[in-house]
């Protein structure tokens, strides 16, 4: 049965299978299938299995944010006033309905959470920080780091 068992583990090839799906989502299963060395059909079989088990969640298209005007990033540290599961909760539901923040992570260390936030420029995110950011609950303190060049993304 080999690679079709349920939540079985990744071989070799199903880990090359997500190394070029992750850079190019929409390469042919044709060409990806030359690439890991399968034919058409065990490839394909291959990627049904990896998004049933939820290897790979979705497919997306990378964005030109400079020419949607969105290209300002800045990184938010943000120290809450409590952490118990009910605050944590709270604010983990408050910031999914702030449509600027593009991601949120849990941190551990001298900090809560790292908010990554694209807006038009400078004055668009001050906007966003006093009417959405500061409002989310249980917010103690927020520290901005603004991105003067993304090298890596």
């Amino acid at each position: 049965m080999g690679f079709l068992m349920k939540n079985s583990e990744l071989d070799r090839t199903d880990r090359k299978i997500l190394k070029v799906l992750a850079v190019d989502g929409r390469v042919s299963v044709t060409d990806l299938a030359l690439m890991v060395g399968l034919s058409k059909s065990p490839c394909a079989q291959r990627i049904k299995r990896l998004e049933g088990e939820g290897y790979i969640k979705g497919y997306s298209a990378i964005v030109d944010y400079n020419r949607l005007g969105q290209a300002h990033v800045v990184f938010v540290e943000v120290t809450l006033s409590s952490t118990t599961d009910a605050s944590l909760k709270a604010f983990n539901k408050a910031v999914m309905a702030i449509a600027e923040v593009e991601q949120c992570h849990m941190i551990a260390g001298g900090f809560d959470y790292l908010l990554k936030i694209r807006s038009k420029d400078i004055e668009d995110y001050r906007r966003i920080l006093g009417e959405h950011i500061s409002t989310l609950p249980f917010i103690g303190q927020t520290s901005t780091y603004v991105t003067m060049e993304t090298v890596k993304d």
